[in-house]
């Protein structure tokens, strides 16, 4: 099964709480949440991976 990732938006005027990222493919091993920006305010330095 793929990876998924769950990602939450830090950004103080954003309204989305989280997202998932739902990986079909192989991934690279240095690929991170720095490499993903944010869907609703396309942000990159305020994703952090939420850790279950």
């Amino acid at each position: 099964m793929p990876p998924t990732k769950e990602v939450k938006c830090t950004a103080e005027d954003c309204f989305l709480d989280m997202f998932e990222n739902h990986y079909t493919y192989d991934v690279p091993d240095d690929h991170g949440v720095s490499d993903l920006s944010c869907p609703v305010c396309g942000g990159t330095d305020c994703l952090e991976a939420i850790e279950l």
